[in-house]
């Protein structure tokens, strides 16, 4: 990364934490770091990937979670316009990867009609990194060669996304529902309604890829009780289809 001296502003990177391993997270985003002034991040950054950040940078903790925010989105990205005024190097450390139900995307367009100059660094996405720490691939020659990612968060700020479920029910082998826990109890029947039968497969898998995984499995018929008598709770994907069938086969 070359730094203009002659800018009269710096550069916001948005960099993707990856899921939660920090060994996950690449070598260019460790590199950004290592070098960053001011790094704000969200809460589920690992407190690994935290600790490799430079330690005379300014650290703001920007985090959103489910009932608890500790900035809005316009707060943060006004932050990272002042910040990018003040400092050469600004990361905005998410989650993730910053684009796949990141709001990497609202980020980018706000500052660059600042004039800040913007880089994406992309990060491994929980959608395919959780199931593959669960020994379940997203595609398979025989079994999916199709996959939707997609939010189950239908409340996100002013855009309220009106996800036809009955429409992705046969529209892929695969479905991998982010942030859905809270509304699987309208996900599902939806999904039953737009032609999956209720013994398909489904996996929810918790705090995916730190030693902390949980995995739940069942059927769209079953899950929900599943849900309720475990006390199974949000961070979690979910995924649905004959993928999950296919770890359950190999550990017969």
């Amino acid at each position: 990364m070359i730094i203009n001296e002659s800018q009269k502003v710096g550069k916001v990177y948005l960099l993707g934490a990856g899921p939660g391993d920090p060994g996950l997270l690449t070598i260019k985003g460790k590199t950004l770091l290592e070098l960053a002034e001011v790094v704000i991040y969200d809460a589920l950054v690992s407190k690994e990937i935290l600790g490799m950040i430079n330690p005379y940078a300014e650290k703001i903790n920007a985090g959103k979670r489910r009932g608890n925010h500790s900035l809005l989105q316009l707060e943060t990205t006004q932050l990272l316009i002042q910040k990018a005024k003040e400092h050469a190097i600004v990361v905005r450390l998410k989650g993730g990867d910053p684009f796949v139900f990141g709001r990497g995307g609202e980020e980018m367009t706000d500052l660059m009609a600042e004039g800040i100059p913007v880089e994406v660094i992309p990060g491994i996405t929980a959608g395919i990194a959780a199931p593959a720490y669960a020994n379940i691939p997203v595609t398979h020659r025989g079994y999916s060669s199709s996959v939707t990612f997609v939010t189950g968060h239908e409340s996100a700020g002013k855009y309220r996304p009106d996800v036809n479920w009955k429409a992705i029910a046969l529209g892929s082998e695969t479905i991998v529902i982010y942030m859905g826990i809270h509304n699987l109890s309208h996900i599902i029947p939806e999904l039953k309604e737009g032609g999956l039968d209720e013994k398909t497969q489904i996996a929810l898998i918790r705090w995916g890829t730190t030693p902390a995984q949980e995995e739940l499995y069942g059927t769209l018929g079953d899950i929900l009780d599943q849900v309720e008598t475990t006390g199974f709770s949000a961070p979690a994907i979910a995924i649905i289809g004959k993928v999950v069938g296919l770890k359950m086969k190999n550990q017969e």
